[in-house]
């Protein structure tokens, strides 16, 4: 059986999910996400190595950073997962520069208790002041536990091709007319981009257009102007890509928020 459910409060979105066949497909958030592996062995890759969260795993992922997900075996597992806006840890830990995990998994009792307390607040509904106590919590306990480094730098020319394709999500991708504005054929954009990012620019077009659907879903509570905003031909063409990625349909996802 595969199961994800979806909740949202104080800028964060609480997700908790079972699966046994499902597979997500490689893509990436522009949140952190933060979680919680309960019952199983989840199988992905990061970064170009493979990665197995255990029980009591605390999976820890950085702003764009490319990842698929599945089951390690038939007998499925449950996890929760925390998305994090930037700004909003930023905001809470008083920092100027957004921080990077470091390491992928780690096995920290504090930290998966301060994840799956905040997680379960969002989940059952709880008052916003108790979430923002509890978000508190937890991103001081991400800061002082050295998880983090502030040393990465990212490449300007791929920099530059995200801002372009976050300018055009209404759209085609245009990858010709991309690649010719920057200097560069289209094959040395795709390769250049891939090596940076583990991900195609078609990938991560594909991905924006989705994550922002979600966001539109969330603010306007409309599947349909979130199809017709983001260019996709129609709902059906939306929900096959948006399952990808989240493992519901946008209309399934517009319920539990």
């Amino acid at each position: 059986m595969n199961r994800f459910i979806y909740k949202k409060s104080i800028g964060i979105t609480a997700l908790t999910a079972s699966m046994t066949d499902f597979t997500y497909k490689k893509h990436a958030h522009q949140e952190y996400a933060v979680g919680v592996t309960l019952r199983g062995i989840q199988k992905y890759s990061l970064d170009g190595s493979m990665q197995l969260s255990y029980q009591n795993g605390v999976m820890l992922f950085n702003p764009e950073q490319a990842h698929d997900g599945m089951a390690y075996d038939s007998s499925g597992l449950d996890y929760v997962m925390l998305y994090l806006e930037p700004q909003l840890l930023l905001e809470a830990t008083g920092n100027t520069v957004a921080p990077r995990f470091s390491t992928p998994i780690v096995y920290d009792a504090q930290l998966e208790r301060r994840i799956l307390n905040l997680s379960d607040a969002i989940l059952r509904g709880s008052d916003e002041a108790l979430c923002s106590e509890l978000f508190l919590s937890l991103a001081d306990h991400l800061v002082q536990t050295k998880l983090s480094t502030d040393d990465r730098k990212e490449h300007a020319l791929i920099r530059r091709v995200k801002e372009m394709l976050h300018a055009n999500l209404d759209h085609v991708l245009k990858l010709d007319e991309i690649s010719s504005e920057l200097q560069l054929s289209k094959f040395q954009l795709i390769r250049l981009f891939k090596s940076h990012t583990g991900i195609s620019p078609y990938q991560y077009f594909l991905n924006s257009k989705i994550e922002h659907a979600k966001q539109l879903i969330e603010k306007n509570r409309d599947v349909y102007s979130a199809v017709a905003d983001c260019g996709f031909v129609d709902l059906a063409h939306l929900n096959k890509h948006f399952k990808s990625i989240y493992g519901t349909t946008a209309f399934e996802y517009l319920s539990h928020i």
